[in-house]
């Protein structure tokens, strides 16, 4: 049995799931995708010296949390690829509900003790309320960066941060060791945002930040900071959907400083992370590497695919390559 049929079949046993069919779909079409996340809790219990079975609950947890996340976010972003367009939207806020507070019984089902299912479930719960009011400041679409730090501090540190600290808590963990596990994860939250927001828009065609006028880190800096080409970017971001704009912009990007910055802002969390993990007394060290290290790879990926990697970042090249 898989980690991921393992997770669904801990939900299907929850009272509200095992007695409700379409959460259960929702979590079975979620699963199809074998989302990394869910195994986040896993990663950080073996860390720690705790076994699969150990960090079953917690990843169940994370399971039901992130799908009801994302039930909401799309309903705030109007996202045209979110549930809601066939679940209904009074459904869908429904179904996030059920799987918000399924997540929360997933830790009291457990088999931990109670100070370990009590610590968690407060976790979680934080989580939940942090991430909802970083949900309301992202559906005001911040327009300075100080307001996109404000959004991913919210939303992406508290959830990756929380699903490392579950795992933990269930495989069995010293309170230092806890505690810069969390900064770990807070750190990888921040990473991955910084690296998706690299990777959409540097894609083609021009994906959502682009169309609906999203404030992703990289069009951010090109909008803002002063630079020669700000105006011609402006007018560009305007008919983003044309081919030849959305190279131009891309190209802009990289001339002006704004994939440099991003790369820097990565590169400078990846550093802090790498040096608390080292300094952490971990049976199995190397699966939180990894995770910090498959943030790092695809950067250079990326660069070396669109041609500039080593020509427009040649002091990164002896960093990145650590994959090679």
């Amino acid at each position: 049995m898989n980690i991921y049929t393992s997770i669904l079949d801990y939900i299907s046993k929850l009272p509200v799931v095992e007695a409700w069919s379409d959460v259960k779909s929702l979590l079975d079409h979620a699963e199809a995708m074998q989302p990394r996340d869910w195994q986040l809790p896993l990663i950080s219990c073996q860390a720690m010296g705790g076994s699969e079975e150990d960090a079953i609950p917690a990843c169940a947890a994370i399971a039901c949390a992130q799908v009801g996340i994302i039930l909401i976010d799309d309903l705030l972003d109007d996202d045209p690829r979110g549930a809601y367009h066939q679940l209904g939207v009074g459904q869908t806020a429904n179904y996030a509900a059920a799987l918000l507070s399924s997540a929360l019984q997933a830790i009291h089902h457990s088999s931990a003790p109670p100070a370990v299912k009590l610590a968690a479930v407060q976790g979680l719960n934080q989580m939940i309320t942090t991430i909802a009011f970083g949900q309301y400041l992202d559906a005001q679409n911040p327009t300075n960066e100080a307001g996109y730090w404000r959004v991913v501090q919210s939303k992406s540190g508290p959830f990756f941060r929380t699903a490392l600290e579950l795992g933990a808590f269930f495989g069995g963990t010293s309170e230092k060791n806890l505690n810069d596990i969390g900064k770990i994860g807070y750190l990888y939250g921040e990473m991955i945002q910084i690296h998706d927001d690299l990777h959409d828009c540097m894609t083609e065609p021009a994906g959502p930040d682009w169309i609906q006028g999203r404030a992703s880190l990289p069009i951010l800096f090109a909008q803002t900071v002063d630079h020669p080409e700000r105006v011609h970017f402006l007018e560009l971001s305007k008919r983003i959907s044309d081919t030849e704009s959305l190279h131009e912009a891309q190209s802009i990007l990289i001339r002006c400083g704004s994939v440099s910055y991003c790369i820097h802002q990565l590169l400078s969390r990846y550093q802090t992370a790498t040096r608390l993990l080292r300094e952490m007394n971990l049976v199995m060290p190397d699966t939180i590497n990894k995770l910090l290290d498959d943030l790092v790879i695809p950067v250079y990926r990326l660069l070396e695919s669109n041609g500039m990697y080593r020509t427009e970042f040649p002091s990164l090249v002896k960093y990145l390559e650590i994959g090679e």
